[in-house]
């Protein structure tokens, strides 16, 4: 039997990355929901076969086994200022637990409760032995924790503690687990215990996906305050396995309504042989309000942008966006740059880096020899561009593919990208490690789980295609089929995020580099005498 792992499903969440979705209505209360059907349920899906290679390998099993570890440490290392004395980091209790999230259908709600404070949900099916389980451990850790002795109640357990949340119980009703956690009241918990007792169904009719989630990431946001910097939309997902790929649908609202969607104005530089294509616009006003983005940003800012790549060479790697005025752009491009370098290249670069405009085109000086990215004013009978890239791009007479040109004329077409999945792995890691590398960050080593689990599934991924359409004027709809469900880049980016050392957290900076010394210099007393002239 096939079985497909909730920490693949769920990461391709994170993923959420913002690229899924579903069609279910949810209560205005919910901030975050997310289901996902289990095994069993997965395993009876005849389109599950296809995808499970990529997850069930021994790769993939070590680099599970690596992960589920990290995550059953997280706790302990999060709350360690909170933990009685002698509480232990918990990886005893927590461990053993871990593992039924990848197998056992759940549901996992975050809310609002009266007051306007927070309710968590968890509801998990396990059988008798597997819920005792949950219930000791659980139980076992939180006394360990808090040096408070749990209240047995009729329909569980429940822990007061003098920090929020205060109140944590665990129930059963028949062969599901329900954990609620909030500050004085549980109210979903309770509505959710009562529907499964009388044995209805956990979820609708509605939701047939293998995972199904609402992320309201705004309003995470206000309670989270670290999620403000992704400036996220909310987002309703869907993920499912069919004709040998996963496909991940997906709906945004956005928090304001796009522009006016301008006419598609392609590059004529771009031509095949292609492993890559990317095209977005109408995104202007979102790069306005990225605080990473301002300190490049030009006026105007650019509306479309395109980005592909070639097979032959790994910096074969290419982004055109076009301008009203290409020089000027060029210009307040070159500015910025120096002016950024200038500033912060000791702190954020291995070395110091400079900008050179010279015959309308910006070079870097202090990047290795075998890369050399440029950004240039480009004028074609289509209009005017900046034109950038690593490597030099020898011009042919070939036209884009019509499966590509065809794409971009379709109605309300925000976003299409295009990959040949498994080559672009192969190509793109040597960028991205550069990159890594002269940003003073970690790169992904060869001998680490991670690594070595890209490695196997390289050969088998395929196509993959993501389409983002707006279907309102502030909501874009999408879907994307692709053979693991996630492109090659956000592959490389799971993979990075999987082997931090602070993994769930996500912090790659190398430690600081130590200052040279220098030859040491003898203290004077330290040095003999020059003996006396006779």
């Amino acid at each position: 039997m096939h079985k497909i792992s909730i920490l693949w499903l769920g990461l391709v969440l994170a993923g959420v990355q913002v690229f899924a979705a579903g069609a279910e209505t949810v209560p205005a209360d919910v901030i975050a929901r997310v289901h996902y059907a289990g095994t069993a349920r997965i395993s009876a899906d005849r389109n599950s076969a296809s995808v499970a290679n990529f997850f069930a390998s021994p790769e993939a099993k070590a680099l599970e086994a690596q992960t589920l570890e990290k995550l059953s440490r997280a706790p302990g290392i999060w709350y360690r200022n909170k933990i009685a004395p002698g509480g232990g980091d918990g990886v005893a209790q927590l461990r053993p637990l871990l593992d039924d999230f990848l197998t056992s259908e759940w549901l996992f709600e975050i809310r609002e409760a009266p007051g306007g404070t927070l309710e968590y949900t968890l509801a998990i099916r396990l059988d008798a032995a597997r819920a005792a389980l949950w219930q000791n451990n659980l139980m076992s850790l939180l006394q360990s924790w808090t040096g408070v002795p749990a209240q047995k109640i009729p329909n569980g357990w429940q822990l007061r503690k003098h920090v929020t949340p205060n109140l944590f119980r665990t129930t059963r009703a028949g062969d599901w687990v329900v954990i609620g956690c909030g500050d004085n009241v549980l109210p979903q918990m309770d509505a959710l215990f009562g529907r499964l007792a009388a044995r209805q169904p956990l979820v609708g009719p509605e939701e047939t996906g293998w995972v199904e989630a609402n992320l309201n990431w705004p309003r995470l946001a206000r309670w989270f305050p670290v999620l403000q910097k992704f400036d996220f939309p909310a987002v309703a997902v869907q993920i499912a396995g069919g004709e040998g790929y996963l496909h991940v649908s997906g709906k945004f609202t956005l928090t304001q309504a796009l522009p006016v969607l301008e006419k598609w104005r392609v590059p004529n530089v771009i031509h095949p042989p292609l492993t890559s294509f990317t095209a977005v616009r109408g995104i202007g006003p979102w790069l306005a309000r990225q605080s990473w983005a301002q300190p490049f940003e030009i006026q105007p800012p650019p509306d479309e942008f395109f980005i592909w790549a070639m097979p032959e060479n790994a910096y074969q790697l290419y982004a055109a966006a076009p301008v009203t005025d290409a020089n000027n752009a060029l210009a307040q491009l070159n500015a910025k740059l120096s002016a950024y370098f200038s500033a912060g290249s000791k702190n954020v670069f291995m070395g110091q880096i400079t900008t050179e405009l010279k015959n309308n085109e910006i070079s870097w000086r202090g990047i290795p020899p075998f890369m050399s990215p440029y950004v240039r004013a480009l004028y074609e009978p289509s209009g005017e561009y900046l034109f950038g890239g690593f490597f030099p791009n020898a011009p042919r007479p070939q036209p884009l593919p019509r499966e590509l040109t065809g794409q971009l004329s379709m109605p309300n077409l925000v976003y299409y990208h295009w990959e040949l999945t498994g080559q672009q792995l192969n190509n793109l890691p040597r960028v991205t490690q550069l990159l890594l590398l002269l940003t003073q960050h970690r790169q992904l080593e060869g001998t680490s789980a991670a690594e070595k689990w890209l490695t196997r599934i390289r050969p088998a991924l395929g196509q993959s295609a993501t389409q983002v359409t707006q279907t309102a004027p502030n909501e874009l709809t999408f879907v994307r089929s692709a053979s693991a469900g996630l492109t090659a880049f956000e592959l490389i980016a799971l993979a990075d995020w999987l082997e931090a050392p602070n993994f769930p957290g996500c912090d790659l900076r190398l430690p600081p580099r130590q200052p040279r010394l220098g030859r040491p210099v003898a203290h004077p007393a330290a040095v003999p005498a020059a003996p006396a002239k006779k």
